[in-house]
């Protein structure tokens, strides 16, 4: 395609067609919709999500849009929540060559318009389409080493684009006023890892998604702004955030390979990048049988980049720091062969004993020879023995992706604390069958907890 990069994007987001996505492709669509309405049911046991609960409820004053698992708020304070509690227990999506959560930017403004335009299933999905391959698709232009020498945090940056997109194809914009969204967006594109280690990087998640909503919003209005940003030789994403970017990789076969595909879902919650350790962890103790009692040492390799991330943190203090401690991670799969929420609830992760095991008997170390996520754990037995576990693709990764039956299962398995059982039934039956849905107003009703508690009340009365 030829022509400036946010124009030839543009374009793309403002006329793709249901028919133009090829059917392996929604598919994997409606499989990262599922898995992020998961995650957001699960979000509600976030220790932060009450303080981010309090301020969407202070945006506006109306009501008109779905928390999922939730009751309702404000189109602005629905679209943040949404965007946190898909975020807020660590196990979200991850776009890994970007290290960038796409989906808790582009699936909650999305959801929140489809829903108050009363649009179709089959909409959505193009919508949510547009929005993922827009994210990943800026997301591989920025040359991701020089992005993040700089400090900058993906989320916050390219989020917002795949957010304006989603929503600006539900609204029917021209290639010309999405482009336009599409430089509102980059001027509120923010968020570094000087974050790192507080809620704040799924804050900029959250925001994200808000920011999109409001540049298409905006959009709309024909508000001026510039219909170049991604490659403005002032201030332009590629020529300020990196050093100048791989704009080729942006438009290369757009349309015909799809990036949206590289998003990783999660099967744990835990950070992603210490998913391969977890795989490897999970064939420890399933294939070799192996118990907390019969290791004496556990060494854990990990790429360099994924150690500093995650290697300090053999004595965590609390839910956050566990989530991201690959010490704890490794010791409370050893000793429970489970990994749930339930393993980051304090009764768990303040136990004594597995705070000395994750602090004495785990040592994490980086290792030259691995990159990414790869992982290598060694368990040295009480015996003399060494058993060695190593993890190149996660499940979830593209390469060793979840099943519909495994997403439908986490859709379940937590789902189950917000929603009836026969509420959770139609909420996979409307996914699995996403075109087929007349209204998005009919998903969000099933997801509405508020709801599904006072008919389940009026029923028992």
């Amino acid at each position: 395609m030829a022509g400036d990069a946010t124009e030839v994007l543009a374009r793309f987001a403002a006329t793709l067609n249901y028919h133009d996505i090829p059917e392996r492709v929604r598919e994997n669509c409606k499989n990262v919709l599922l898995d992020t309405l998961a995650c957001a049911v699960a979000g509600h046991q976030g220790e932060e999500t009450h303080q981010i609960a309090a301020l969407a409820s202070g945006l506006a004053q109306s009501n008109e849009s779905s928390i999922i698992g939730g009751d309702r708020l404000s189109l602005a304070g629905a679209t943040m929540l949404n965007g946190y509690l898909i975020t807020a227990v660590t196990m979200c999506d991850i776009h890994r060559s970007t290290l960038t959560h796409v989906t808790p930017e582009v699936i909650p403004p999305a959801l929140a318009i489809a829903e108050r335009d009363s649009l179709s299933g089959r909409d959505l999905l193009v919508a949510i389409a547009a929005g993922c391959e827009t994210t990943t698709r800026i997301g591989i232009g920025l040359d991701y080493p020089e992005f993040r020498k700089r400090g900058w945090h993906g989320p916050g940056v390219i989020g917002p684009f795949g957010a304006a997109a989603a929503v600006g194809r539900l609204l029917r914009f021209d290639p010309e006023t999405m482009a336009k969204a599409f430089g509102l967006a980059g001027s509120q594109a923010a968020g570094t890892f000087a974050a790192w280690g507080t809620p704040t990087v799924k804050f900029h998640q959250c925001r994200g998604a808000l920011s999109g909503l409001m540049a298409a919003l905006l959009a709309q209005q024909k508000f001026l702004a510039t219909r170049e940003f991604l490659t403005a030789k002032d201030g332009g994403l590629y020529n300020t955030y990196t050093n100048g970017g791989k704009t080729e990789a942006v438009t290369a076969d757009l349309g015909k390979r799809w990036e949206l595909e590289q998003i990783a879902l999660r099967l744990w919650p835990s950070a992603s990048t210490i998913q391969g350790m977890i795989t490897a962890m999970f064939e420890l103790v399933e294939k070799h049988q192996v118990g907390p009692d019969q290791v004496s040492k556990l060494r854990i390799s990990m790429s360099q980049p994924a150690f500093d991330l995650h290697g300090g943190f053999a004595r965590y203090k609390a839910k956050f720091d566990a989530l991201l401690s690959t010490h704890y991670a490794a010791a409370v799969i050893l000793h429970d062969r489970e990994l749930s929420l339930a393993q980051f609830e304090p009764a768990r992760y303040d136990d004594p004993k597995l705070r000395r095991f994750a602090a004495e008997q785990v040592e994490v170390k980086p290792d030259p020879r691995l990159t990414g996520v790869q992982a290598l754990v060694e368990a040295e037995t009480v015996d003399g023995k060494t058993i060695a576990v190593r993890c190149d693709h996660p499940r979830g990764s593209a390469e060793n992706p979840l099943s519909r039956a495994q997403v439908e299962h986490k859709f379940r398995t937590y789902a189950k604390t917000r929603l009836s059982d026969s509420r959770v039934e139609e909420v996979i039956g409307a996914v699995s069958r996403l075109e087929e849905l007349g209204s998005a107003r009919r998903l969000m009703d099933m997801l509405r907890a508020g709801d599904d508690r006072r008919l389940r009340a009026s029923a028992a009365a």
